[in-house]
């Protein structure tokens, strides 16, 4: 089975995290962030990933080190589960409307933690929650997972459509890519054998 547990503390969080890659979409989230437990249920949701997360952080300070050690935390558990990737589609892209917004995002699970996020909001908040914050947590979250990620907004002026068209575009990304080919499940893809 796909899956893996991490966990993480540092000075400034405390996370405990389980992934599901071939789950039903559940989750259970307790950020300690409003905004980031709307997002990862969404993408829990959308990439039919179970998902547990429970983080302790200084949230006094500001969401920052939360939002980027979960991010942190959930790549590391992804490549974590996907283990030597055999089989795996490794590509996959989705263009997705919410409302308004346009989002398209890419992923190769390369082996290569990358990030190319082109996704301006034209607010600084949704609700208490900084949106810079959210380029923060895809920076993150590809480094530790080991794949390249291209977020675009093609379209969008409400900056909770925009980050959350993100968070559901990079779910279904996400979940054509880990998928296993059945015609190639044994085979690792990639001319180099390693991925």
């Amino acid at each position: 089975m796909r899956q893996a547990e991490i966990n993480r503390k540092t000075a400034e969080t405390d996370i405990s995290l389980k992934l599901q890659l071939d789950g039903s979409g559940k989750s259970v989230i307790d950020s300690g962030v409003g905004f980031l437990d709307h997002m990862l249920t969404l993408f829990a949701k959308h990439g039919r990933f179970d998902l547990e997360v429970k983080c302790a952080g200084d949230t006094q300070v500001d969401y920052h080190h939360t939002t980027e050690d979960i991010g942190i935390t959930l790549g590391k558990a992804f490549s974590t589960a996907l283990g030597d990737k055999c089989g795996i589609k490794r590509y996959a892209d989705t263009i997705l409307p919410m409302d308004e917004a346009l989002i398209l995002t890419a992923v190769d699970i390369s082996g290569r933690g990358l990030c190319c996020y082109d996704a301006e909001t034209p607010s600084q908040k949704v609700g208490d929650f900084d949106t810079e914050l959210s380029s923060e947590f895809w920076f993150a979250f590809a480094r530790e997972a080991g794949i390249t990620l291209h977020i675009r907004k093609i379209a969008g002026c409400n900056s909770h459509h925009i980050i959350e068209g993100i968070f559901k575009s990079a779910a279904r990304s996400l979940r054509a890519a880990v998928a296993v080919d059945p015609e190639f499940a044994d085979e690792i893809p990639s001319t180099k054998g390693l991925l």
